[in-house]
């Protein structure tokens, strides 16, 4: 007689969720963005005393957080269409506001901006902040006192810091203009590296990080627009890697480490022959390899899921803060909307890390409030390093992240008028956990059933390129350029 054992039932991790990891490699690039964009915008606006005013820039000037792992090509269209969603997306809620002051139907339209932002973000892969500064500015602005009058002019406030946070972001091209290529080449020769120098027990995660470089390498530099002579000589470079990879025994891990040294900085490039195989030099040949491009339109019906996902998080939060009678719901609203990652153990992740960053943020909060209430400018310079310090530790953990993000939060409010520390203290930490229990019981409640699907097939595809590379590897009569292609396959 056979038994069929239960399912395990699913356990949450606690341990790891709060570690902090090392910081990204260009963790100082967005936080000095954000300062130098958020800077001219409100101390202007503070000399003229309109500091209320400063709601609107803060929308444009946190555009500054976006690209800056791209190629300035691809950068300087991912945040033009960052500065026009965050524009059109704070327009939608302005006129929102100006129409109707009932709280239910904010909430609602909140929830349905939080879904369709966090569907564009997810579908154009526009990486992190992703959707949740796009919905901490339109879900603020729901319920900022306005006027169909005065919205066109809060619009251009906005649209005018965007496009100072545009040039902020793209001025380092002038002095490095191949940087952020140069900076993925030399990662993944450093990630190629420490796989050949590490130990046995070490080697699938060396080989996994390696990978991923490798593949990140390859993207960056087809986002680079035309192949010029430094593109091709930084492919020149990665397919050393790739050679190396893929035969570490024969590889020099210290003449990798010194390539990519050489890449730092403004020097010339290192030169790199291209390796004696026919395969690989018709890379040169042949010109850009083919890659299977998919429309973002058809990257939205897969995502259906997540967008009622978050629509009915969201709203569920809002709704609920506004029961137990909290004055400003929509930070229940972006709490649930922070939360969705990729499966219900990484959004459980996120949930902790929320919960204890909102937690040791309302106490910086409490901390600072008193010398941000000496007077409106030293106001505006604590935003300014919590901008700052909200992007050097965020990459470390998001938790840390939030300690910085949750005070300048509560501190934007006060640009119009100071509000009472312990109401705004209680505000947040009920709304925190009001949005983070709502936000999980919804994630909980509406699964994405394709997604098992959609991984099971994406597996099989690449066990058929995997043997389909390891035939052509085979097959000494394959075409120049087979191999490569069907390894990038």
């Amino acid at each position: 007689m056979s038994s069929v054992r239960p399912p395990r039932a699913r356990r949450f991790p606690l341990s790891g969720v709060l570690r902090v990891g090392r910081p990204s490699e260009i963790w100082f690039k967005p936080a000095l963005s954000v300062v130098v964009a958020s800077a001219p915008p409100n101390l202007t606006l503070l000399a003229v005393g309109r500091l209320d005013l400063a709601m609107y820039t803060m929308a444009g000037s946190l555009c500054a957080l976006y690209a800056h792992n791209r190629p300035y090509a691809a950068r300087a269209r991912t945040l033009a269409r960052v500065v026009l969603g965050m524009v059109g997306g704070l327009a939608v809620a302005l006129v929102a506001a100006s129409l109707t002051t009932n709280a239910v139907v904010l909430v609602t339209v909140g929830a349905l901006l939080a879904a369709v932002q966090k569907t564009l973000c997810d579908a154009s892969r526009i990486g992190p902040p992703a959707n949740v500064i796009f919905t901490f500015v339109t879900s603020a602005a729901l319920f900022l006192p306005q006027t169909l009058a005065q919205v066109p002019g809060h619009l251009a406030a906005a649209a005018v810091a965007g496009g100072w946070a545009w040039l902020v972001c793209m001025a380092p091209g002038l002095l490095r203009p191949h940087g952020p290529e140069r900076r993925a080449t030399a990662q993944a020769l450093n990630a190629v590296a420490a796989h050949i120098e590490a130990a046995d027990p070490e080697r699938p995660r060396t080989r996994t990080a390696a990978t991923t470089a490798l593949h990140t390498a390859w993207q960056t530099l087809r986002a680079a627009g035309a192949r010029t002579e430094p593109r091709r000589a930084l492919e020149r470079l990665v397919v050393r890697a790739e050679v190396a990879l893929a035969a570490p025994a024969d590889a020099d891990p210290g003449r990798l480490r010194a390539r990519a040294h050489a890449l730092h900085g403004t020097g010339p490039l290192p030169g790199a022959a291209a390796p004696a195989n026919a395969a690989y030099e018709a890379l040169d040949a042949q010109g850009e390899l083919p890659v299977a491009r998919t429309p973002l339109w058809s990257r939205l019906g897969p995502l259906t899921p997540i967008a009622v996902r978050t629509a009915t998080g969201c709203a569920l939060a809002g709704y609920a803060s506004l029961a137990i009678g909290v004055g400003r719901p929509y930070w229940a609203l972006v709490t649930a909307a922070s939360l969705y990652q990729a499966n219900l153990t990484l959004t459980w992740n996120r949930g902790v890390q929320r919960v204890v960053g909102n937690l040791a943020g309302v106490l910086a909060f409490a901390a600072l409030v008193p010398l941000a209430h000496l007077g409106p400018a030293v106001l505006v310079l604590c935003c300014l390093a919590l901008c700052f310090g909200a992007e050097a530790l965020i990459s470390r953990n998001y938790w840390l992240g939030t300690i910085c993000v949750t005070p300048l939060a509560l501190f934007v409010t006060e640009f119009t008028h100071y509000g009472n520390p312990g109401e705004l203290i209680t505000d947040r930490l009920l709304d925190t956990f009001v949005g983070a229990l709502a936000g999980l019981v919804v994630a909980v409640a509406v699964t994405n059933r394709r997604a098992g699907d959609r991984a099971g097939q994406a597996l099989a595809a690449m066990e058929r390129a995997r043997a389909h590379t390891v035939r052509t590897a085979a097959d000494p009569d394959a075409a120049p350029g087979a191999l490569p292609a069907a390894r990038r396959a």
